[in-house]
């Protein structure tokens, strides 16, 4: 686990140097599912930052609920398109809000993929690893779907 955490933490602060310029100088994302959260983004080019609502299912038809307020770095971006596809890596700060993470502040590292199916219309594809204190790791599937306006 701990070298998870130092990739993740690797991965957050040298994306930036590796990064190509082609994003969005200024976007706003409204998030319809978990990843990040159902919420809102903020994208400073390639540098967001989001608040919200998240979900997660560690066991079966068992919904355990949080709230989400993070960083996300993107990076390598590819496609055509006026705003690109890309990968990403992010941090966040988890607050449980029901079952056995209630009150229970917890970190939240992820990586995945952006993809761009039409104008503003993206889906996420992740995973992200939630470590709090006391408590097992969880690995968990993050995908999404959500709507971005450039500004």
């Amino acid at each position: 686990m701990r070298y998870f955490v130092i990739i993740s933490l690797l991965l957050l602060v040298l994306t930036p140097v590796y990064s190509q310029t082609k994003f969005p100088l200024h976007q706003i994302s409204i998030n319809g599912f978990r990843n990040p959260s159902i919420g809102l983004e903020y994208q400073y080019n390639k540098t967001s930052v989001h608040a919200g609502y998240y979900v997660s299912n560690f066991e079966k038809d068992v919904t355990t609920e949080f709230f989400k307020v993070g960083v996300t770095e993107w990076f390598l971006p590819f496609g055509k398109k006026d705003q690109p596809s890309s990968f990403y890596s992010g941090a966040s700060y988890i607050r449980g809000m029901t079952r056995e993470y209630k009150n229970t502040n917890s970190l939240g590292l992820e990586a995945g993929v952006r993809w761009y199916v039409w104008k503003g219309l993206n889906f996420r594809f992740g995973v992200i690893a939630l470590l709090s204190k006391d408590k097992e790791t969880k690995i968990n599937p993050t995908p999404s779907i959500s709507y971005s306006i450039k500004l």
